[in-house]
């Protein structure tokens, strides 16, 4: 792990690479040593390999009071974590497998999104929901789902999908310190990548798209875990002479359409990649509004590349053909240019 110190308003700020799960388990070292209400509720969160290593040396230094094992009863966890954000306490749930954090829609769709709406905005629940997405050595149909269209379509509820190491701490210290309840969904295939990531708490704030790359033949906007093979093929077709711009979103809900369409009037043109299904999807969303506030200024229809419409195969063969890779994400652009 490489340490460097920067200049940042006229102080030295220290910047270590940290893995996408170091940052994570940095952020919740920090908020727990920052507020002694935050508390960490998840099955096997407090087991040494500390999910992935996300949760990793938690409860040693903060005890079992605040970072708790719990049942397999996804629903009583949310619930639980309802009730104890109304005391003062800010909770964070994680689910190993967002597939089986379905089980507690009835409590995230008819009691968290909507607890602020229906008391005025007196009353809120500060709750952190960190849903893991798996991908790819045989996970399958109930290991795989990438729902998080679902929750940013719905009122009440923030959505993070932080790509990058350094976002993943800061939209997580943003999330666990709102006042909005927020899904926080992570690719398990980004745990391992690394970034530079200050060292003090920081916070990322919701609706503010990054520019990953500059360009000006194309706007690609890369969702989540999409963004590492985005930027490769961004790199490979540069060197044939293709220029594009990409944009990371950061987060669905609110969503930076601003930035969306500043890009898009430059390049003129639009392709989203986005990790989940191609119907009703995050990538249709981002292309209707694009087609609803730019239309004719579009040089050519706007592409989506997704997963196809089925349940993610077991087999590993069936499986690399499942997900997009480089070569068709690739191919659908140059058709673009």
């Amino acid at each position: 792990m490489s340490v460097k110190p920067t200049q940042n308003s006229n102080r030295t700020e220290m910047i270590r690479e940290l893995s996408y799960a170091q940052a994570i388990n940095e952020a919740l070292h920090q908020s727990m040593e920052l507020c002694d209400q935050v508390v960490v509720l998840g099955q096997l969160v407090d087991y040494k390999a500390g999910i992935f290593g996300t949760t990793t040396g938690l409860v040693e230094r903060f005890g079992s009071d605040r970072v708790q094992d719990f049942p397999v009863s996804e629903n009583l966890m949310t619930a639980t974590a309802m009730g104890a954000s109304l005391t003062g306490l800010r909770p964070i749930i994680v689910h190993q497998r967002l597939d089986f954090m379905i089980y507690s829609l009835d409590a995230i769709v008819n009691w968290l999104s909507l607890w602020r709406f229906k008391s005025g905005g007196h009353s809120n629940m500060p709750v952190t929901i960190r849903a893991i997405v798996g991908k790819g050595w045989g996970q399958g149909p109930q290991h795989s789902k990438s729902l998080h269209a679902w929750f940013a379509h719905l009122p009440g509820l923030r959505v993070a999908m932080p790509a990058t190491a350094d976002d993943a701490k800061g939209l997580l210290l943003e999330s666990i310190f709102s006042e909005t309840p927020s899904i926080f969904v992570e690719g398990r295939n980004l745990f391992s990548m690394r970034a530079e990531v200050p060292a003090k708490p920081y916070r990322v704030r919701f609706g503010n798209a990054a520019v990953r790359r500059e360009g000006k033949d194309l706007t690609v906007v890369a969702v989540g875990s999409m963004l590492p093979l985005v930027l490769r093929a961004a790199s490979t077709l540069a060197s044939e002479g293709f220029d594009l711009e990409v944009l990371d979103p950061r987060t669905l809900s609110p969503l930076d359409t601003d930035s969306i369409f500043k890009s898009v009037a430059k390049t003129g043109k639009l392709l989203v990649a986005d990790p989940g299904w191609a119907s009703f999807g995050t990538a249709a969303e981002i292309i209707s509004r694009t087609a609803e506030a730019m239309g004719t200024d579009l040089k050519v229809p706007p592409v989506r590349i997704c997963l196809p419409d089925s349940h993610t195969p077991m087999s590993a063969a069936l499986e690399s053909k499942y997900y997009p890779d480089e070569t068709v994400l690739i191919g659908a652009i140059k058709k673009m240019l």
